[in-house]
């Protein structure tokens, strides 16, 4: 249990079970339980004796049945109404700590030797028993802070959004279910793990309100603060995963390939509430260009923080100044960025690559249906892409694994397309594709293929499509072709 000692009066829940705590008196310091109040209330409930408990079985007593037996299988521990207690077997906890209700609570077993033992060991154990307890002391907030740092590195289970909601508290708002809330509507957008956890949400918060995207930055906001500017945070983040997923394609934060870089967009967006976040067409291809350059940069891999602030600055001055130009940051794209990475799930490198083809809305190869994006992005498994050149069909041909998995060979397929292709070569599915020009040309150029590739070698293939992808991906970050050797 975590209990913080100060001269801070901070909203707090002034209840403890059914009983209201007395307000602070004058000057004196307050502790406050940062976490661990649900098994304070279980132990006040449990072993208080000088508060008259309100009627009604809302929170029974809680006994040691002198008839279970002592296995891991059963509890000798029972919650029970006063109807349901036999004196014979049932002895109340809350009598282990009261010298005269112990005396008075053993009588009926005075008789028997064997339960009066078991009893007496039962005392013996909770009186020795020990609570851990962190105490702080302090008046600043950074150094509880560190606190639970330090805690959660020994393992314990607390988080900054524990001590944020402690201080943020009041009837009306309670920080952690605003989050299972903003949880609840981002699921619609199937981001909702974005929320999980609360990092993200509070990065998002201190970058609104500070300009900082560390959750230390709000460890010196105030609670009205934080509270007042909640409803802006969230249409940030709303705006920002709408923007994503409309603007995009990226329609989970799976696909994302770094997801610090919802904080910077959530800044952009962040409006007060009533407000609906606007931006207009050059602002938006601002954004979609600091996205394109953010990924191929691999630019929230290294030193993400100092990414994120100055990502924050640029993002608050392209809202206030839709001229503002907030990807000057350098990148660049060649051939070998598809023909060196391998296609790996969870890799932020592949999640890059797939949100590329999902920008050109790609067909099905056989069925030349549009792929459902939504639903394969949301799921994100690896049987919605497929190896253009089968793996099998170049096993055969003892094509070593590192090529065969490179990027320049995946594409969106579907698993009823893949499972009629197979291991047939190239050439031999391209007669299953359709014969309507325009249908297969669309599928053709949204997969980054020429009708030449199903009759060439995979090496010429594998560098011809790496060329493709490269060109697209330099006009997503909206950088000049390379100039050609004379």
């Amino acid at each position: 249990m975590l209990f913080w000692t100060t001269q801070q009066q901070l909203d707090a829940d002034r209840q403890i079970g059914p009983y209201a705590l007395p307000e602070p008196e004058g000057t004196n310091p307050v502790t406050y339980v940062l976490d661990g109040q649900q098994r304070v209330t279980s132990l006040f409930m449990t072993f208080q004796t000088e508060l008259t408990r309100p009627a009604g079985d809302e929170y029974p007593d809680v006994y040691f049945d002198l008839t279970a037996e002592a296995s891991a299988q059963q509890s000798q521990f029972l919650a029970l109404a006063e109807s349901e207690v036999d004196p014979q077997a049932h002895f109340p906890l809350k009598a282990l700590f009261d010298s005269a209700a112990y005396r008075r609570a053993t009588d009926p077993f005075s008789s028997d030797e064997d339960k009066l033992n078991l009893l007496d060991d039962l005392h013996s154990r909770f009186k020795e028993a020990m609570i851990p307890v962190q105490a702080i002391e302090t008046e600043d907030r950074a150094t509880v802070a560190i606190v639970f740092e330090r805690i959660n590195r020994l393992g314990v289970e607390l988080s900054p959004l524990e001590l944020l909601s402690a201080w943020t508290w009041s009837e009306d708002f309670d920080l952690r279910q605003k989050f299972l809330d903003l949880e609840d509507e981002l699921e619609l957008f199937a981001f909702g793990d974005a929320v999980t956890g609360g990092d993200l949400v509070l990065r998002a918060c201190a970058a609104v309100l500070k300009g900082d995207p560390t959750v230390e930055a709000l460890m010196s906001a105030d609670g009205d603060e934080i509270r007042a500017a909640y409803d802006r945070v969230v249409n940030g983040i709303k705006g920002a995963v709408e923007f994503l997923s409309k603007q995009l394609n990226v329609e989970t934060v799976k696909t994302l390939p770094y997801p610090l870089m919802l904080v910077p967009l959530a800044v952009f967006f962040a409006v007060d509430s009533g407000q609906l976040p606007r931006h207009t067409s050059a602002q938006t291809a601002q954004l979609k260009k600091w996205f394109w350059r953010a990924c191929f940069s691999e630019r929230y891999s290294g030193q993400t923080i100092r990414a994120a602030k100055a990502d924050i600055i640029e993002m608050a001055a392209l809202r206030d100044d839709g001229s503002a130009d907030i990807a000057k940051f350098s990148v660049s794209v060649s051939d070998d960025f598809f023909l060196t990475s391998n296609f790996r799930m969870n890799s932020a490198r592949t999640a890059t690559f797939v949100n590329m083809l999902a920008s050109q809305n790609p067909r099905s190869f056989l069925s030349g249906n549009k792929v459902d994006l939504k639903a394969v992005l949301q799921a994100y498994n690896k049987s919605e892409f497929h190896h253009i050149f089968p793996k099998a069909h170049l096993e055969d041909l003892d094509v070593s694994a590192y090529e065969i998995n490179s990027f320049a060979n995946f594409c969106f397929l579907s698993r009823d397309d893949n499972n009629k292709i197979r291991r047939k070569a190239p050439d031999v599915y391209r007669q299953l594709m359709p014969d309507d020009e325009e249908i297969l040309g669309e599928i053709l150029t949204s997969a980054f293929l020429e009708d030449e590739d199903f009759a060439s070698d995979f090496d010429t293939f594998r560098k011809a499509r790496a060329s493709r992808l490269a060109t697209y991906a330099r006009s997503l970050c909206g950088l000049p072709e390379p100039k050609q050797d004379s």
